[in-house]
């Protein structure tokens, strides 16, 4: 049998590696880690995985994709999912499914593996993206399987397993949260924050939660503005600077980190049904979320926007359920690219200690008029006040018909 394994080289995937190719009778098993950002340590993964049991690994560079075909369309959908959270890891779990599977394909494997736990949302985007593209391969998933997790209880066992087996991993059996990080953003669960009452903004805290930025009360007392230019909804430079979308990322990652931006702690419903709290920083993706913002408010036909806004949640809980990959999603995204065609122009914002301001947005195809919009005169005669009435008058008839059908109802009884 012939598997291809997600593979990061920590703990967990260390021990998935060898319990899976003992278990499923010597599997050949292929790793694959995947650059999407995270700034791991790759050097020397090669090795470990072969000391491991791997016969091959593949170590992709998946950064610029990842920002091109799976962040920036999120971004021209103006996804969030439950009005907070910016879908950082959500969106970039079918990318590595879909690399996962390319590579099994190319390998002619039988089946892939993953190391996400049954109780997270996780495993669904693996599997879902794996129904979606390639139905014919068989998944592995030890967290749902008893003998796993009869075996490892807990982290002390996993770490006893790796000196048992000469497994080269550096762990503790005490870790405070759980992080996973990438292009988009860094996040942070489990351990002390399952404890919902606990301040992880706390200043004591410095160290744990401000890996990509700084507490917004240790950001520069001075404001700091940028600007960005969108075409067809995407942005294509900062600050003047023509950047491709990872270079875009990169560049209001640093900037929105500087200034404590995109700092979010929720308690969030997973598509499994419990209720997970976490703690997220996406410094440039929430600059970038609120920039797009501004520049549709000038832009986008009243009409366009609130069908597209009306749609917004189930976008969102597409990605944060695993169906990137679905015919749902696809018509959804012929929407938005609809919408996006004219979202053109520039805006301008200030960051200050954890806020993105508006400071001003311009764009060749405004549909805002100020001679239109102003309260004196208006020169072009485009809008006549008097034909305000008639349009409230309109728009009242049902209100007045209901008083009066009800009223007259009140009187006799």
């Amino acid at each position: 049998m012939k598997i291809v394994l997600a593979y990061s080289g920590g703990l967990d995937t260390s021990v998935l590696l060898s319990w899976i190719k003992e278990t499923y009778g010597n599997a050949e098993m292929i790793c694959f880690c995947a650059n999407i950002g995270q700034e791991d340590e790759l050097k020397g993964l090669e090795a470990k995985a072969k000391k491991t049991g791997a016969s091959k690994i593949y170590i992709d560079d998946l950064q610029e994709e990842f920002a091109r075909d799976f962040i920036y369309p999120m971004m021209r959908a103006g996804a969030v999912y439950e009005s907070q959270y910016f879908l950082g890891t959500s969106i970039a779990r079918p990318l590595i499914a879909k690399r996962m599977i390319e590579i099994a394909r190319k390998e002619k494997a039988d089946a892939i593996g993953h190391g996400a736990t049954g109780k997270g949302n996780d495993q669904v985007r693996f599997e879902l993206t794996a129904a979606a593209l390639a139905p014919e391969l068989e998944i592995i998933a030890p967290w749902r399987d008893e003998r796993f997790r009869k075996e490892f209880p807990g982290r002390q066992e996993m770490i006893d397993y790796c000196a048992k087996h000469k497994i080269p991993v550096q762990a503790s059996a005490k870790k405070p949260y759980s992080m996973d990080r990438n292009l988009l953003h860094i996040s942070y669960e489990a351990g002390i924050l399952e404890d919902p009452w606990f301040d992880a903004s706390d200043k004591k805290n410095r160290g744990y939660f401000n890996t990509l930025s700084v507490f917004p009360e240790d950001a520069p007392d001075k404001p700091e503005f940028v600007t960005l230019d969108f075409d067809k909804g995407d942005c294509i430079a900062v600050n003047g600077k023509a950047l491709s979308p990872l270079a875009v990322m990169k560049t209001l990652n640093k900037l929105g980190g500087k200034h404590g931006v995109g700092r979010v702690d929720l308690v969030e419903n997973r598509f499994v049904g419990m209720k997970s709290r976490g703690v997220y920083e996406t410094p440039g993706g929430a600059i970038l979320h609120f920039a797009h913002r501004q520049i549709e408010t000038l832009t986008m036909d009243r009409e366009v926007m609130h069908l597209r806004d009306s749609l917004i949640p189930k976008y969102g809980e597409l990605v944060y359920y695993g169906f990137w990959f679905s015919p749902e999603r696809y018509a959804l995204q012929a929407l938005v690219e609809e919408s996006q065609k004219n979202v053109t122009g520039t805006v301008r914002v200030k960051l200050y200690k954890g806020n993105i301001i508006c400071s001003g947005r311009k764009s060749p195809v405004s549909l805002y008029n100020p001679q239109i919009a102003t309260m004196e005169a208006d020169p072009t005669k485009a809008y006549n006040q008097d034909d305000a009435t008639g349009f409230i008058r309109l728009n009242g008839l049902r209100l007045r018909v209901a008083s009066q059908v009800h009223g007259a109802a009140k009187k006799k009884r």
